[in-house]
């Protein structure tokens, strides 16, 4: 007989969970206890509940096994929704447990009790509340299944605190194992007629769930058959950038060249995506539900196949054993001049204006590109920021970039901590904006007392520019609401313990990066940015007309 905490602690233990992000609460006491019996475990106590949540899915984004994140109820809860959400959005894999009032109280509206079927059930993969101690193992189980199987994302349980101290004989689960789904003969000979009768193909990748092997054998497809390869919405680390067949991201902001590129393609194959927003520039770039031209579809999921756009040739198969078919295709098209083409369009695409005043983010990622090491981790929040790396710094086969789809801001710092803390030996920068920034700032604690310090550069310009600059183009010189007071960024991070130093010209970010980054206790560069510089290729001015 053993309690319902020390069960659950030994069912994540065999599930091979070693770290946990979270904030204590006094509706979990139970598992905080037999925590105390599982050292394999790392407990990394956050300052709020959504930058544990944003770790816990970063952690997810980037090792494909769900990241966990333990909250209590009530506000604790309400807290991490942020994390769920981004998770479900960007189909991460992420259990988020949430201590919860005693059985004998729900329905009552007892102290901080929620409904957390109804709150999250919108947002989430899968709600559930355990009432059973000797249930956990079940649910534990499947729980592990349904975050990573089909479209991975979060599963949320409840946990009542009375349920956890209750006793009971239970074992926990082995290792859960996730099938992939593949693709069919039949699909794969539809797919090659297809292609057959194409003269300007265009690939979309995108989605979770990669492999390294999976990466290569996308690779080895695209460029043993010569094809244009276009990431969607924050996606771009799949394919080697430098590869001859990648030709741009496609999401928010599309150059003039990939937009020509997806009009003029009379074949699109949408490999492992769903068709979100931003990716389809708000569902008008292709008209619903016929794209008005060839569409194959994959993805890991049944259930996204036909669910925006239906497609001629469906796909059910993940992105690995897919590629892994693809990767033994000789297409002979004749589209190898089309897709030349788009990669020499994508190369012209990359150079960007000088800008003289304050520091140029242009010059810095031209920094950042010779200076990182090949299997850097990039990481960022929500912002007209985050335009200069997403858009213009190229991404090798190792580099990793863990931003999220949801376009929440605060993700960027919680994400390179949870990086640091997965891959100490790797560097990791978080770039973030200065509004972007104090959204979860606080978590530098969390670094600080975890030995898990990322390098931050913090692009400070003054207001919240994304926002501004859509008041100047509907509301030209009538902005409200956008200006940002900040606090002295630098003495913050001195105050836990960074390397910190504030950055005014271009010409001394190169010996302040280095010196961030050899620091051993993590480095944070404020920038000082012209609030008029809004985008790379665009300012206030032209943008206000």
């Amino acid at each position: 007989m053993r309690t319902g905490g020390q069960i659950l602690a030994d069912c994540l233990s065999k599930q091979g969970v070693k770290t946990i992000f979270g904030v204590p609460g006094e509706s979990y006491l139970a598992v905080l206890d037999a925590f105390v019996d599982h050292p394999e475990i790392r407990l990394i106590g956050n300052r709020n509940e959504g930058g544990a949540a944003f770790m816990a899915c970063a952690q997810g984004q980037l090792t494909g096994e769900p990241g966990i994140c333990f909250v209590t109820r009530g506000p604790g809860a309400t807290n991490a929704s942020i994390g769920v959400h981004t998770a479900m959005q960007g189909s991460n894999p992420m259990i988020l447990f949430i201590g919860q009032v005693g059985r004998d109280m729900r329905g009552r509206e007892a102290f901080q009790e929620v409904d957390y079927r109804a709150f999250y059930g919108p947002i989430a993969k899968w709600v559930t509340e355990i009432d059973e101690a000797a249930r956990i193992p079940e649910t534990v189980a499947r729980a592990f299944a349904v975050a990573q199987s089909g479209r991975p994302g979060p599963v949320v349980i409840a946990l009542p605190e009375d349920m956890l101290r209750s006793m009971a004989e239970a074992t926990a689960a082995p290792k859960v194992r996730i099938p992939e789904a593949a693709p069919t003969p039949d699909a794969i000979y539809d797919l090659q007629k297809a292609f057959s009768r194409a003269e300007r193909p265009l690939l979309l990748i995108g989605g979770s769930g990669w492999s390294p092997k999976g990466r290569s054998d996308l690779q080895s497809f695209v460029e043993n058959n010569h094809l244009p390869v276009a990431s969607a919405f924050r996606f771009q680390d799949i394919l080697d950038n430098h590869s001859p067949s990648y030709i741009g991201d496609a999401g928010l902001g599309k150059t003039p060249a990939l937009k020509s590129a997806i009009e003029n393609a009379d074949l699109v194959f949408a490999l492992n995506i769903r068709f979100g927003e931003n990716t389809t520039d708000g569902y008008e770039i292709f008209p619903v539900p016929r794209i008005g031209k060839s569409l194959l579809h994959s993805h890991a999921s049944d259930l996204e196949l036909g669910k925006i756009y239906q497609p001629d040739v469906p796909i059910h198969a993940g992105p690995n054993a897919l590629t892994s078919v693809l990767a033994q295709l000789n297409l002979r098209g004749p589209w190898r001049d089309w897709a030349a083409e788009q990669r020499a369009a994508y190369e012209a695409s990359m150079a960007l204006p000088r800008r003289e005043n304050s520091v140029d983010m242009g010059a810095v990622v031209t920094h950042l590109q010779q200076a990182l090491p090949e299997d850097a981790i990039l990481t960022n929040g929500a912002g007209n920021f985050a335009i200069w790396h997403n858009k213009y710094f190229e991404y090798g086969p190792e580099a990793r970039l863990l931003a999220p789809q949801s376009g929440a801001m605060g993700y960027g710092l919680p994400a390179a901590i949870a990086a640091k803390t997965e891959h100490p030996e790797r560097l990791v920068v978080c770039i973030a904006g200065d509004g972007d920034f104090q959204m979860n700032m606080q978590e530098l604690g969390t670094a600080m007392q975890e030995g898990a310090q990322p390098v931050v550069i913090v692009v400070n310009n003054g207001t919240y520019g994304t926002i501004k600059m859509h008041q100047e183009r509907d509301y030209p010189n009538r902005t409200s609401f956008t200006d940002i007071e900040n606090p002295d960024f630098v003495a913050i991070a001195k105050a836990y313990g960074f390397h910190a130093e504030k950055v005014t010209e271009t010409a001394d970010f190169a010996a302040a990066f280095t010196r961030a980054a050899q620091s051993t206790t993590g480095g944070l560069l404020e920038l000082i940015v012209d609030p008029e510089n809004i985008t790379p290729k665009a300012t206030l001015s032209q943008i206000r007309g």
